[in-house]
């Protein structure tokens, strides 16, 4: 089983390095951050030993996992660059970085993954756009790449150009998703509801309607009209939101994303 070692070790990295733990095995997993508290609590949490440095943490791994911010790269790549062999594949998680900037950095080196992973990876239920020039990897390299990423959720194959649009679909969307569960609960609670069952119950409703969408297959709206009967209650409220812009709301709300998004690239 190859190894893989992080760079990074917050609220992603380390949800991604337990749940990888599920599939491979703890002496091939390893580890490396800034903060020693961090680096403690992974190890009290998991038994992994880390590195003290990313460059150690590059020298005996494969897979190199790049769980940090943006504004980092640049002192990190630094820090690895000589080295990083041919043979080492860089999974970047960082929005705004692409692939062609993290390989002028590691001296030319290609074998870059670009990804956008988000939250619900916690949970193993994340969703994780990837990217990567598939004709640089063997089979067996994109086998484990796969298999890296479904350890916490799903993944698509999508072109690199379209992961900004992804950080607006799936990367930030939990955040909207939880606004909207907070404002249906409270619609519970004005009506006499207790807080924790409204949202429990709005919670499940948000799991419940995901999962009918991913499991049978239909259009969204096709389940939207299913649930609208003539002249009823639901109606009523969906014309509601039709008329205080929901949609127009959620897409003003992907452009900021989309935008800000560019906005981190690094001007070449």
């Amino acid at each position: 089983m190859e190894k893989v070692g992080f760079i990074g070790t917050g609220t992603i990295g380390s949800a991604i390095l337990k749940a990888l733990l599920k599939s491979w095995k703890k002496e091939n997993v390893t580890y490396t951050d800034v903060n020693p508290k961090a680096m403690q609590k992974v190890y009290e949490e998991t038994g992994v030993k880390g590195c003290g440095s990313g460059a150690a943490c590059v020298v005996k791994s494969k897979y190199i996992v790049l769980a940090i911010k943006p504004q980092y790269y640049d002192s990190v790549l630094d820090e690895i660059r000589d080295v990083v062999t041919e043979d080492n594949v860089i999974i970047s998680l960082a929005p705004g970085v692409s692939i062609g900037s993290v390989s002028k950095h590691l001296k030319g080196h290609r074998r870059v993954v670009r990804c956008m992973p988000n939250t619900p990876a916690l949970l193993g239920e994340g969703m994780t756009g990837v990217s990567y020039d598939r004709s640089l990897f063997t089979e067996q390299e994109q086998n484990t790449i796969r298999r890296f990423f479904e350890s916490f959720g799903k993944m698509e194959l999508l072109p690199e150009e379209l992961l900004n649009a992804v950080t607006c679909v799936s990367g930030s969307a939990p955040a909207y998703i939880y606004m909207f569960i907070e404002a249906l609960a409270d619609a519970g609670v004005k009506y006499g509801m207790p807080r924790k069952t409204a949202y429990r119950m709005a919670a499940q409703a948000v799991v419940g309607s995901a999962k009918m969408v991913l499991e049978t297959g239909k259009h969204p709206g096709e389940l939207k009209d299913d649930v609208c009967s003539p002249g009823g209650t639901t109606i009523y409220a969906v014309a509601m939101l039709e008329e205080y812009g929901l949609r127009n709301a959620v897409i003003r709300a992907s452009d900021a994303c989309y935008e800000k998004c560019v906005d981190l690239m690094p001007k070449e």
